[in-house]
């Protein structure tokens, strides 16, 4: 059954914004009861980023494997239950009053986890589970567990810089590494099982509260990625390992100069030669962790944007011609969403009408006053919409709801007062009402919005790196309780309500 086709309400949150005792966000209580309150407010629907683990830059968007997930987000209080450990806790209420400061959060848990990952090998506890998922996802996680010894000790992720026969994967090199490693390689086996375990639970309770969850699929792996280091050949990289094009986009609305991602490029034809199976086995993965899957710069598969290697900015790159219906095929009739933001061509349009996926509609953006006017006709208009749609305020690569009308011209907010017949101070509530008495189908709300929230809570400035991306921390305090009971009103009142 094709869920998008039914017309729900959704909210965008990343477990990294839970709050927690440990300085990020993860499965554990408050996660439970973050998605009790959505569901209270008859949400249907939980967006999330995607849950690799990160590398440089803290983005989930690059990260260290596109299989494996982020330990970070694996709940210690869980695993003290288990081996009765007794560490100390922060109070969660107060530790959600900043950012994620992930070099301190890393520095702070990941021995934890370690910890809790050599008490279970050496403890008495059954086995079988653990071996058994062992044995179910070798294909990607005996590469995965050694990238992240050999990380950690050569303290460096880019394994272009790593030794000559490691580089290139010689067997004997990786026979001795894994001998030479074999400790640290069993511990994150087990920190993996540790976190699809507990996710698969995480996902189990919020089914059953009648959500669903929206996982995103990055249409790119990192650079310093397991998935680059074992499949070169799938990407444009050379015998010695370096990339000879990079990923990103032209100028847009973000950037003057575009945005330079500088993730490898796919060599597309030999993804063909064996009918996509890297591609399928992607999308099998993350279908298999969420209901949903959205998939990021759905554009770059009809014509993506390759920048030559060593270049500075995306300016001087190029258009190439992607895959398209050739590798799309393999995911008709699946629940799948088409990212199609960006600069759009008439083949991308004609793309997502064979795909029958549904797209995505920024209101942020249908204020666009670029030919001198204001355009009543602009497709992300509420009462432009149209039903195979997913429409949103804002996601989170852009200014939430409150910070983009207190930032926008005198002039803007002046028509969007008298487009939503309100005042400033219920100006976003009446962006949610419009999307929500739209015709689109799904509607996503971000997190922030609800609680009216300006640019301090914003998760991602696009085209920058720091600490203030990807860090933002739910606060449960500022959550009111009328705020919960009028979404539940506006959901129920527009038809949303399915739980």
């Amino acid at each position: 059954m094709n869920t998008l086709s039914i017309r729900r309400c959704g909210v965008l949150i990343h477990p990294t914004s839970f709050p927690s005792p440990f300085g990020i966000g993860d499965f554990g209580q408050e996660a439970r009861e973050t998605l009790t309150i959505l569901a209270n407010a008859k949400v249907s629907l939980w967006q999330i980023l995607p849950l690799g683990p990160t590398g440089y830059g803290d983005s989930p968007y690059a990260a260290r494997s596109t299989f494996a997930g982020n330990e970070l987000l694996i709940d210690l209080r869980t695993l003290d239950q288990m081996f009765g450990i007794g560490w100390p806790y922060r109070d969660p209420n107060n530790d959600c009053k900043g950012r994620v400061d992930y070099t301190n959060v890393y520095a702070r848990k990941m021995p934890l986890l370690k910890e809790a990952a050599s008490l279970f090998i050496k403890g008495d506890a059954p086995k079988d589970n653990f071996k058994a998922f062992c044995k179910k996802n070798s294909w990607w996680l005996d590469d995965y567990a050694l990238y992240q010894a050999l990380v950690n000790h050569f303290n460096d992720s880019r394994w272009q810089l790593w030794d000559p026969d490691l580089k290139v994967r010689k067997k004997s090199a990786l026979t001795k590494w894994t001998k030479q490693l074999s400790d640290e390689i069993e511990i994150y086996k087990v920190l993996q099982y540790f976190f699809f375990t507990q996710w698969e639970e995480l996902h189990r309770f919020a089914n059953n509260l009648g959500i669903q969850i929206i996982g995103d699929l990055p249409i790119y792996v990192a650079g310093d990625s397991v998935d680059a280091w074992t499949n070169p050949h799938l990407f444009k990289i050379d015998e010695q390992g370096n990339q000879t094009a990079q990923a990103g986009c032209p100028p847009d609305g973000f950037s003057s100069e575009g945005q330079l991602w500088g993730n490898p490029v796919y060599n597309w034809p030999v993804h063909a030669e064996d009918n996509y199976s890297w591609w399928r086995k992607r999308m099998e993965m993350t279908l298999k962790m969420v209901d949903i899957v959205r998939i990021d710069h759905f554009r770059g598969f009809e014509a993506y944007w390759e920048v030559p290697a060593g270049a500075n900015t995306a300016i001087n790159g190029q258009w190439v011609k992607g895959p398209g219906m050739d590798l799309l095929k393999h995911f008709k009739g699946m629940n799948v969403i088409a990212e199609d933001l960006g600069i759009l061509s008439p083949e991308v349009y004609e793309l997502k009408r064979k795909s029958g996926f549904p797209g995505m509609k920024i209101t942020q953006f249908a204020w666009d006053f670029s030919k001198g006017y204001f355009n009543a006709d602009h497709e992300f208009l509420p009462h432009n919409l149209e039903p195979n749609c997913v429409a949103y305020i804002g996601t989170h690569d852009n200014e939430t709801a409150r910070g983009w009308f207190n930032g926008t011209s005198d002039m803007i907010r002046d028509i969007v007062r008298r487009y939503y017949q309100c005042s400033d101070e219920d100006v976003v509530w009446q962006m949610i009402r419009g999307n929500l008495a739209s015709v689109a189908n799904t509607v996503i709300i971000q997190m922030q919005d609800i609680m009216g929230l300006d640019n301090s809570a914003r998760m991602n400035l696009p085209a920058s790196v720091g600490s203030s991306n990807w860090s933002w921390r739910y606060d449960p305090s500022l959550m009111q309780g009328w705020m919960i009971d009028r979404l539940r009103e506006m959901i129920c009142l527009y038809g949303r309500a399915h739980n």
